[in-house]
């Protein structure tokens, strides 16, 4: 049985631990640590997901808490919004919910996203557990603390940091996920590598077969790989004053493009887009050499990320960078490759540069 455990800190104190395992059998034990016997659990959930798993994970709880409750939301990008958190305040009101009680967040990136930001505003804080389904979410968002909504089009625009008491991660829930939503997760994976750890993208690259078919040991490695990288900067850099910038490699123009196209492409499938645009804008800067470059879009390709639709003109892609969150001074912070494994904060990557690599469809 995979058991694997990752304490994450935070000015050098242990903040939570990151579970790695292939089942839920070891769930209560690790929230009863958390002191879940007189607590009222509320179990937030997607539909998709709660077909899946919210029966197992439910009746695994019930009896070991004081009550557990339900909420269920329309799954999709399009209810992470502030109405959807408004109908999770209601739910938690009129049953009762106060600040001893804990939300459970079991599902993708939107459903850890929005259910740490309701548990970081309501009653000003409560304490909320990450049990991410998704192969991004558990590799990526579901790590640091960051929680938000999109705020009409703009993703992620209302947030907090709040950091949960526990992520628990069962890897074997990767293989429920569609082809499509595997590869999205497989965006933030490839991206890790490139950014911090060459050795493991080379490891992707040596195993990307294994990882293709979803073989047990390239799973647990993979969502270990990830974890450790993802952990690593977050503990550096906590609330993003640094270093944890880079982790928005393929982020700048990604975003945009999720924008542009009604977010009709996955969150992955964008940062994998953004990332290879990225990579262009290094090796032009000879940054990178062009053989890395190729190495960088073949790994993209085994994996059938799509093209940068056609559809998107350059000048709007470029026009919607001046909307990201992540700007300075009215200066963007792009992230660059100066090689494979290690990724630089850039300030002066011009609007040009980027309309050169769009227009030239190089992905």
């Amino acid at each position: 049985m995979l058991e694997k455990r990752l304490e994450v800190s935070a000015e050098g104190k242990k903040v939570y631990d990151i579970v790695i395992e292939n089942s839920f059998s070891n769930l209560v034990k690790e929230l009863s640590a958390l002191d879940i016997q007189e607590r009222k659990l509320c179990i937030v959930t997607e539909r998709r997901v709660a077909s899946y798993y919210l029966e197992e994970v439910k009746s695994i709880l019930e009896g070991r808490c004081a009550k557990v409750e339900v909420y269920i939301f329309q799954e999709g990008e399009a209810s992470k919004n502030l109405s959807t958190v408004d109908n999770l305040y209601h739910f938690l009101i009129t049953h009762e919910f106060d600040r001893k009680d804990m939300l459970l967040a079991l599902g993708g990136g939107v459903t850890g996203d929005l259910t740490g930001f309701a548990a970081a505003t309501y009653l000003r804080g409560i304490d909320f557990v990450q049990i991410p389904t998704s192969l991004l979410a558990q590799v990526d968002s579901s790590i640091g603390g960051k929680t938000g909504v999109d705020y009409h089009a703009y993703k992620n625009m209302v947030g907090a940091f709040y950091m949960p008491k526990l992520v628990y991660i069962n890897v074997n829930t990767i293989k429920t996920l569609s082809e499509r939503q595997y590869h999205s997760g497989l965006g933030e994976v490839i991206k890790h590598g490139l950014i911090r750890d060459r050795a493991y993208f080379e490891w992707i690259k040596a195993n990307k077969e294994a990882i293709a078919e979803r073989k047990d040991e390239a799973l647990a490695h993979m969502v270990e790989g990830s974890c450790l990288i993802k952990r690593a900067v977050v503990e550096e850099d906590p609330k993003e004053h640094g270093v944890r910038a880079l982790l928005n490699f393929g982020h700048t123009l990604g975003h945009s493009i999720e924008k542009l196209m009604n977010f009709s492409l996955t969150h992955g499938e964008c940062v994998a887009i953004g990332s290879l645009l990225a990579a262009d804008i290094s090796s032009k800067r000879g940054y990178i050499s062009e053989q890395e470059n190729k190495e960088i879009k073949n790994i993209y390709a085994y994996f059938d990320f799509p093209a940068l639709p056609k559809e998107l003109k350059a000048k709007e892609v470029v026009k919607e960078t001046k909307h990201d969150k992540k700007m300075e001074h009215g200066k963007i912070k792009f992230i660059l490759l100066d090689q494979i494994g290690k990724a630089a904060i850039y300030q002066d990557v011009t609007p040009e540069e980027m309309f050169a690599v769009i227009e030239q469809g190089e992905v």
